[in-house]
C-alpha cells in the first residue's frame, strides 16, 4: 500500500524537503505547511522550499520558515504537494531528482505519476484534502494550526465550497475544523474576501478589456508586466482574476492570459461541461475539468489566436 510506503520512508529520513508547484495558490502553501508543521511533531528535520507565495497566506503557521533555497543537495525524501508534473516544481526540480527517496502527492486528473510513490486521488477537490488521511496515517495530532492550513487549501481550491468537486467529506471536515478551535469565517475572509491593492487594480483592468466571443460563451482578457509593474503588483495579486469572467451570464470559458518572461501563461475556467484540462493539455499544460492552466511562448496576439481557436472547438 502507497500510504505503508510512505510512512515508512518518512519515518526512517533524516533530511526532509518539500516542494509544490510554480506560482503557489492557497492549496499549494497550505498543503505544504500542513506538512511542514506535521513533519516538525513527528521531529523530523524539513526544509520547505517555495521561491514566492501570495501574502495573503503569511498568517498560516509555519510561514515564517518557508526557504527560496538550500545548500542541502541530497534529501533523504523529497515530498511534491499539488503538482502535476516535476517540470513545475518552482525550478527547484533538482532538489526532488537528487533525493534517494521522492513522494507525489496531489489530486489533479492530469497528474503524471512522477515519484516513486505516488498518493493521487482525481476525486478530492484539494490537495489539502487529500492530506487530512495522509497526516491521520502518519500519526500527526492534526492540530489548529495544522488544520487552519489545511482548511485555506480546501477554502481555495472549492472557490469557499462553490465548485462542482466540493464533497460531503469536505462539509464534514471543516465541522470537525470548528470544532478543534479553528475559525473557518476568518480563514475564508482572509482567503477569499480581502483584496491587496494591486489585486483591486489589476481587476479594473481585466474588466474593461472583457471580450466576449461566441455569442458570449467565452470571456477572454489578458494583464501584461507592464500592467503589473505599473500598480505595483506583488506575488499572487493576479489570483482570482480568471473567475471574473466565469461570473458573467452564459460564458462557458474563461481565459486569462498573464504576461511572463517571453510566454503567457493560460488560466481557464469553465462552468458546466467544457473540460478546459483537455483543453490545456494542447498547449503542455492541464489541471482540474473545471479549472486548468498552461503556457504559450507566442506574443499576445498569436497566442490568444491560438487559445481561442482551441476553446471554440469545446463549445457546443
Amino acid at each position: 500500500m502507497t500510504l505503508d510506503n510512505i510512512k515508512e520512508e518518512i519515518e526512517k529520513a533524516s533530511k526532509i524537503v518539500i516542494l509544490t508547484h510554480e506560482s503557489p495558490d492557497g492549496d499549494a502553501v497550505g498543503s505544504s505547511l500542513a506538512m511542514y508543521n506535521a513533519l516538525k511533531q513527528l521531529n523530523k528535520n524539513v526544509d520547505l522550499i517555495i521561491p514566492e507565495y501570495p501574502e495573503t497566506f503569511s498568517f498560516l503557521s509555519g510561514s515564517e520558515n518557508i526557504k527560496k533555497e538550500t545548500d542541502i543537495q541530497h534529501y533523504d525524501v523529497a515530498i511534491s504537494l499539488d503538482a502535476t508534473d516535476i517540470k513545475r516544481l518552482n525550478g527547484f526540480a533538482n532538489y526532488f531528482e537528487n533525493a534517494k527517496v521522492t513522494i507525489n502527492i496531489d489530486h489533479h486528473g492530469s497528474n503524471k505519476m512522477f515519484a516513486d510513490y505516488n498518493f493521487v486521488n482525481p476525486d478530492a477537490p484539494a490537495c489539502c484534502q487529500i492530506l487530512i488521511l495522509v497526516l491521520e496515517f502518519l500519526g500527526v495530532n492534526i492540530t489548529k494550526e495544522i488544520g487552519t492550513c489545511l482548511l485555506a487549501g480546501i477554502i481555495t481550491d472549492t472557490g469557499g465550497f462553490k465548485y462542482s468537486g466540493t464533497s460531503k467529506e469536505t462539509f464534514e471536515f471543516t465541522s470537525w475544523l470548528l470544532s478543534i478551535g479553528v475559525n473557518v469565517a476568518d480563514v475564508y475572509r482572509r482567503v477569499l474576501e480581502i483584496r491587496t491593492k494591486g489585486n483591486f487594480a489589476l481587476t479594473k483592468l481585466v474588466i474593461d478589456r472583457l471580450e466576449f466571443l461566441e455569442d458570449g460563451k467565452i470571456a477572454f482578457t489578458y494583464i501584461t508586466k507592464e500592467d503589473e509593474k505599473n500598480v505595483n503588483a506583488k506575488n499572487g495579486d493576479h489570483d482570482g482574476l480568471v473567475d471574473i469572467g466565469r461570473t458573467v451570464e452564459g460564458v462557458e470559458i474563461s481565459i486569462l492570459l498573464r504576461e511572463a518572461d517571453g510566454f503567457f501563461k493560460g488560466s481557464l475556467r469553465s462552468n458546466e461541461y467544457v473540460n478546459v484540462s483537455d483543453l490545456c493539455m494542447m498547449f503542455g499544460g492541464g489541471g482540474h475539468p473545471r479549472a486548468a492552466g498552461c503556457s504559450i511562448h507566442l506574443p499576445l496576439e498569436e497566442a490568444k489566436e491560438k487559445i481561442l481557436l482551441e476553446a471554440k472547438k469545446h463549445l457546443k
